[in-house]
Order: structure tokens, then sequence, then C-alpha cells
């Protein structure tokens, strides 16, 4: 394809656009007539002091009206745009195509870690040592005294030995 027609096509692609645009700009100007029409009908100042009262107390309900509908209408589109932010975080997990950033080294203590996290009034004083346990060292005595090895192998050696061995187990 030429550019030369390229740029031709172009042309009546954007200005088909343009009378697009231009009706629905016509027709939006139309509804926009017509809901004003329905339902703001003419303003009609009437004489008496009364009758201004009611008019008044009329507008105030509408105006409350309108309001409860905008306010209903606002939650709706925050709801909405909530579930949006949460399929697009869905999406990307999905993909999985995401960087982790690089995390930096942080020198910080328990103590001033747990001022950041909780804040600067509340004061935190993380004593690991003071909330162990205090174990008391069980010092184990030996049953048999040990004393010298050679004469318990002299005492068991032979007949003898071997005859208290066997009356020592029964």
């Amino acid at each position: 394809m030429t550019s030369s027609r390229r740029h031709h096509l172009k042309s009546l692609m954007l200005g088909i656009a343009k009378g697009l645009l231009e009706k629905e700009a016509a027709q939006i100007e139309v509804d926009r007539a017509a809901y004003m029409a329905e339902n703001c009908p003419d303003l009609s100042l009437p004489g008496s002091t009364q009758e201004l009262q009611e008019l008044c107390k009329k507008l105030h309900s509408n105006i409350d009206k309108v309001d409860e509908e905008r306010y209903d209408l606002e939650a709706k589109v925050a709801k909405s745009d909530k579930e949006i932010e949460d399929l697009k975080i869905k999406v990307i997990d999905l993909k999985g195509k995401f960087k982790k950033p690089a995390l930096r080294k942080v020198r910080m203590s328990a103590d001033q870690m747990l001022q950041a996290l909780l804040g600067s009034k509340h004061k935190v004083s993380l004593d690991l040592r003071a909330n162990l346990k205090q174990v008391k060292k069980e010092v184990k005595e030996e049953a048999a005294d040990v004393g010298d090895w050679r004469k318990n192998i002299e005492d068991k050696a032979g007949m003898d030995g071997r005859k208290k061995m066997f009356e020592g187990e029964a």
C-alpha cells in the first residue's frame, strides 16, 4: 500500500469518526434536554409566603433524594474500582512477570524496629534475656565411686571374679 493511499484512507476514517462524534454530542444534548424537561419542570414562583415555603420544602426533599442517590453511586463506583484493582493484581500475579525490588540492608536494633512499627509514642524495651526462664543447673552425682580401675579388674579376674559378676547381677 502506498503512502498516498494510506494517507487518503486515514483522512477518510478521521472524517467518519468526526461525523460520529458530532452526532453523539448532539444526541447527548437532546437526552440532557429531555431529562431536564422530565425531572426539572419550569420554575413558577408563587406569590404568597405559604406557597414559597412549600416550594422550598419540596426542593429541599428533592435535594436530599439526589444526595442519597449520589452517595449510593459513589459507593458503587468505589467498590467497582477496588474490584478492578484486585483483578489487575491477580492478572499480574498470574502472568508472573513482575520484578521484585532489590531489598536494601537495614541495620536496626530490635528496639528501633519495634519503635518504628509501633510509633514513637510507645516506649518498648526489648531485653531478650529478661524474658528467658531461669534454669537451675542440676549437678549429677555419680552413683559409684570410680576408684582405681586396676583393682576393679583384678577382682573380676579368674573364676572367682566371674562368679561374683553373676552373683552381683542376680
